[in-house]
């Protein structure tokens, strides 16, 4: 019986991904809709990477670490390990960018992206932002210190211009950039 009721409550998942997703999201435009898809799929891979692969590797006594090529016991940060995803994709921009940003790289590229990141920090519920910045179609997801380890890390950065994110606290965004 459980177990028939666990396989109901899986198959009304997929039917309501599969189904309602897109009604949802049917106003949006095709490139509106890979960014949002992109930025999906880059959280869930962020966030399996932070609380799964980072986590169990610490117990085996490798740490993330910024130069983590430098040292055989480290493995690279969560926010390093977007960018060299961003940096394997060559039709469009992945990448970070936040209001407080350890590296200038991630600031924002235009007033539109800072406009969008205000949003995003005073509305931090709405996690994906979509809009239009020139010749461009933008997609941001809200990017949240999901671990201790995550705002710690920032925190006790000699570059960080803020040192006092908690666990759970917007740290800016993953960004897509598609030209139009």
């Amino acid at each position: 019986m459980i177990r028939t009721t666990a396989m109901n409550a899986s198959v009304v998942a997929v039917v309501t991904l599969v189904v309602a997703l897109p009604l949802v999201w049917g106003a949006d435009s095709p490139q509106a809709l890979a960014a949002r898809y992109v930025l999906e799929t880059v959280k869930a891979v962020r966030s399996v990477y932070s609380k799964q692969i980072i986590e169990q590797v610490k117990k085996a006594g490798v740490k993330p670490n910024e130069n983590w090529q430098k040292d055989d016991h480290a493995v690279m940060l969560n926010a390093q390990f977007v960018k060299a995803i961003g940096a394997e994709i060559k039709d469009f921009e992945l990448g970070l960018v936040g209001l407080f940003p350890i590296y200038k790289s991630n600031t924002p590229k235009t007033p539109a992206e800072a406009d969008a990141l205000k949003k995003l920090a005073a509305n931090p519920s709405q996690p994906i932002l979509i809009f239009a910045d020139g010749n461009q179609t933008k997609g941001l997801a809200a990017d949240f210190a999901i671990t201790k380890g995550c705002a710690d890390c920032h925190n006790a950065h000699p570059d960080s211009p803020k040192k006092d994110f908690k666990q759970g606290d917007l740290m800016g965004a993953v960004i897509v950039r598609m030209n139009k």
